[in-house]
């Protein structure tokens, strides 16, 4: 029995992909070198070790989870339903901070639930879109589906939450893209919205409503109120040219100047210390990482495991595209964290327990003789 259990360990342990999960060590240190140049008492350092403790664990643990039962229609209509109570119950017993009432507060602890009902949106619409496959091409599943999406969206942009409210939107486009619904049809959904959007800005939006979309889109237009974030960052990626100042010397950070540089500006408090290679190697390392995801997915049992991989590998894209335009001020600060490099535990837990899904799907990925274009298999699905 002993030899039967070890020989399933070993196998699985096999199976991991471990391309994927040692791209993720050097991004993951990245972090913790960045957090303990600039804080003496070592906190977010401190507290950040234990956050990638726990989540390792559990990335560990779920990989051995056969996650088939995923694609059962109860499973996932109540994961939905559960999402959709508890941000409900954010607006009642929510904890506010820097005017979001994004957090459950539990004594020195506290809990986002909009990070891990991400996953929830990728799973609805894997299912959603896996089930229809053969008559993907209606246009009207880019309005279901967006349907779906809009609910979550709208209770997370009211707390307000725009970061996860665009990641929200990015992985909604981002499956129906993947779909195969008609590009046409997504054109033209598109096309409708920023007609939509043109006839508001000429014939709705007031001139002060004006100013704070432009504010918004290019904050660099207003350094000295609410581009103040977005110019300090810049300030800190530039001074590090090419080789950075080192460890422990990135003046933007150390003096103050450069504000949340553990969490949404750690990309410029790590570029000022490392600079442009160091940088690099960042961007180089989330590319093969989210190139892995892709890879796993295209190896999925069924569509529904390719569609999952794919909204995943567009979750952390979204994560990290964004967050490093705001950290050079080419795009808007939205609160986006840099996957396994921010601070946070609850954001590290969603990440890790993605992927951890993801693993445990790709043990059964060649089951039954299935092919990734198969359906979902006859008695799971429902």
């Amino acid at each position: 029995m002993l030899e039967k259990g070890q020989s399933y360990l070993t196998k699985v342990w096999q199976q991991l992909d471990w391309v994927l999960f040692f791209s993720i060590v050097p991004i993951l240190a990245a972090g913790l070198i960045t957090m303990n140049s600039f804080v003496g008492n070592n906190y977010f350092f401190d507290k950040q070790i234990i956050s990638i403790g726990i989540s390792m664990a559990i990335f560990f643990i779920l990989s051995l989870v056969d996650f088939r039962f995923l694609r059962r229609t109860s499973v996932i209509v109540t994961l939905f339903l559960v999402s959709c109570t508890i941000l409900m119950v954010l607006f009642i017993l929510g904890h506010v901070s820097k005017g979001a009432q994004s957090w459950f507060r539990f004594g020195s602890y506290a809990l986002e639930p909009g990070d891990p009902i991400k996953l929830i949106v990728i799973l609805l619409l894997a299912k959603y879109f896996s089930r229809r496959h053969i008559e993907i091409a209606n246009i009207r599943h880019i309005f279901v589906s967006g349907f779906y999406a809009l609910i979550i969206f709208l209770l997370i942009f009211l707390q307000p939450d725009f970061g996860s409210a665009i990641i929200i939107f990015c992985i909604w486009f981002g499956m129906v893209f993947a779909s195969g619904i008609s590009k046409k049809h997504i054109m033209a959904v598109i096309l409708v919205g920023v007609i939509l959007f043109g006839g508001a800005w000429f014939y709705v939006l007031k001139p002060y409503q004006k100013d704070r979309i432009v504010n918004f889109v290019h904050p660099l237009a207003n350094i000295r109120g609410s581009g103040y974030n977005a110019y300090q960052s810049t300030i800190a990626v530039g001074s590090g040219q090419i080789m950075g100042k080192g460890i422990g010397y990135g003046t933007q950070s150390r003096l103050n100047f450069l504000p949340e540089y553990q969490t949404d500006f750690i990309f410029a408090a790590f570029a000022e210390e490392w600079g442009f290679v160091g940088a690099m190697i960042i961007i180089i390392l989330a590319t093969i990482f989210i190139w892995r995801i892709f890879l796993n997915a295209l190896d999925g049992a069924t569509n529904f495991e390719m569609l999952y991989g794919v909204g995943l590998a567009v979750f952390f894209a979204s994560h990290f595209i964004i967050n490093i335009g705001m950290n050079i001020g080419i795009l808007p600060v939205t609160g986006i964290t840099v996957p396994f490099m921010s601070y946070g535990g609850t954001h590290l837990l969603t990440e890790f327990v993605g992927l951890g899904i993801l693993m445990g799907m790709r043990r059964y990925r060649k089951v039954a003789g299935l092919t990734p274009g198969s359906s979902d298999i006859v008695g799971v699905g429902g």
